[in-house]
């Protein structure tokens, strides 16, 4: 039996859980609303104040999902209570981030800015030049945006110059040597 999928999920005060036809899960709390159809195969039910998700057999593929079902559901609650937030930091010299309004301006070394937007739900604070946080409630779609951040200029082995995350550790490389 699956460890994750059997744990039942606790509700938290003020968060409501609504379970529709087609196994639609809408999640309120005080950070906002998420939804999200999930497999039609698990049996989601709402009790008390808890989410229990149950599997119809041990097929392979319903153990799958069993797990997957559980977390997303609690990846859902636990957003609208806190959020979620990764932080990126830039390294390297001329290397900073600028933001006006919704656009986080990048200069990354390139010939030419990199204006990057806020997608809808998601906020970049910025703290200093070299620190971007991205909040928001759907831990997806903060984890989409900071890996598309990331990915206008990976953290090189040389020097480390770019932009990482701020828990990432970078392998370094030793560079060349001259001939003697």
């Amino acid at each position: 039996m699956s460890r994750i999928g059997r744990m039942p999920i606790a509700i938290p005060a003020g968060v409501t859980v609504d379970v529709a036809e087609n196994n639609k899960v809408t999640v309120k709390g005080p950070k906002g609303t998420l939804e999200r159809v999930l497999p039609a195969e698990m049996e989601i039910k709402v009790e008390g104040a808890e989410v229990v998700v149950t599997r119809p057999n041990d097929l392979k593929k319903n153990k799958s999902l069993h797990g997957l079902t559980r977390t997303l559901i609690a990846n859902m609650v636990t957003g609208v209570t806190n959020g979620y937030e990764k932080v990126l930091e830039v390294n390297g010299v001329g290397y900073r981030a600028q933001k006006a309004g919704k656009e986080l301006t990048l200069i990354l070394g390139y010939s030419h800015p990199v204006i990057m937007t806020d997608p809808e739900g998601i906020e970049t604070v910025l703290e200093g030049q070299n620190k971007i946080t991205v909040k928001g409630i759907d831990k997806e779609k903060v984890g989409q945006y900071a890996a598309e951040i990331r990915d206008k200029r990976r953290p090189e082995p040389y020097k480390g110059k770019g932009i990482k995350y701020a828990d990432e550790v970078i392998r370094r490389k030793v560079g060349k040597t001259g001939k003697k």
